[in-house]
């Protein structure tokens, strides 16, 4: 890992875990080696530095490039791998850098969603996710998130010391033979399917 992304890596980790009680659910299912594609539902802000914590390796990472105008950290985030889209437009150079990415062996955080839900509630699944699926047709690690929409919901303020857990599926494999059909018909209907997988998720804390 790079300085930056250590550090931030680091600071999720003491965040996480002594303010939110953070937990990993079957964190042996992460592909730690090999392009791959970590699908996860989106319930806040805190939902990318958590994924991070959940696997050894660097992750990239999709964000509004409004974020990196953000005073202190706007500058940083290229360093921790994140990778600016213009969400006004169907941003296709980020989403070429990501299946690049990807390609070169990398592993990404995907939210199908695109933006993070109002209610709590899981959302309809955006065919971008599909694409870099169709281009690269890397394994895909379905992840479900719960107590983060209750712990930071959108325009909302933080709630410390609410738990969050972080539940990682089985890994997706995708063959040629899954590519039927074409264009955004084909990228969305891959992308309802990892869709359906995350929502399968279940977790009951004890």
């Amino acid at each position: 890992m790079g300085g930056w992304y250590r550090f931030g890596y680091i600071t999720a980790q003491i965040i996480g875990k002594t303010l939110f009680s953070f937990k990993v659910v079957h964190r042996e299912r992460i592909l730690e080696t090999g392009g791959a594609i970590l699908a996860m539902n989106h319930e806040s802000y805190l939902d990318p530095p958590l994924a991070g914590i959940a696997c050894h390796r660097e992750l990239y990472y999709l964000a509004r490039k409004t974020l990196l105008q953000w005073p202190i950290l706007g500058p940083i985030m290229p360093k921790v791998n994140v990778i600016p889209v213009d969400q006004e437009r169907a941003d296709m150079s980020a989403i070429k850098t990501v299946i690049k990415i990807v390609r070169a062996g990398h592993a990404t955080v995907i939210f199908p969603e695109g933006a993070r839900t109002l209610d709590g509630e899981l959302q309809v699944a955006q065919p971008g996710l599909g694409l870099i699926i169709a281009k690269t047709l890397a394994p895909v690690v379905p992840m479900r998130i719960f107590g983060a929409h209750k712990a930071f919901p959108r325009g909302g303020k933080p709630k410390l010391f609410t738990p969050i857990t972080l539940v990682v599926g089985e890994p997706m494999y995708f063959t040629k033979d899954d590519l039927v059909g074409e264009g955004r018909e084909l990228y969305q209907r891959l992308s309802e399917r990892v869709m359906a997988r995350i929502a399968s998720i279940q977790y009951e804390r004890p």
